[in-house]
């Protein structure tokens, strides 16, 4: 199996973990379909029947948009020894940082795509 493959593969399980934990979540319609979203993406690769590589940058814009507008008003951390949500910065924040994961893995999705066509 080519590393493409592989790391595609290893984001998507990543990103299907985030959808099943989206389950005792407050809104999961909102968060399981934004995290559905890149594992299709990921597995579009893994697949070879991925979009264009400019798909996964406008995506990973998206995300970091997103992901700027979730930042909190002020920060408290993403974890204080429990995953319970203590307060709602926290709970921002922690949205935030799954979208930029998102963000992040779009962008290596775009390499990988990009790496496709070269190879």
């Amino acid at each position: 199996m080519s590393i493409t493959k592989i790391v595609s593969l290893l984001f998507a399980l990543l990103f299907v973990y985030f959808v099943v934990v989206q389950y005792n979540d407050p809104d999961p319609e909102v968060w399981m379909p934004i995290y559905g979203i890149a594992v299709a993406a990921c597995l579009s690769i893994f697949l070879g029947k991925a979009p264009r590589a400019y798909v996964y940058v406008i995506m990973a814009v998206a995300y970091f948009v997103a992901s700027y507008q979730q930042w909190p008003p002020q920060y408290e951390g993403v974890f204080w020894g429990e995953m319970k949500m203590r307060s709602i910065n926290i709970e921002l924040a922690r949205e935030s940082l799954g979208l930029t994961v998102c963000g992040m893995a779009m962008l290596i999705m775009a390499y990988l795509r990009r790496e496709m066509t070269v190879a």
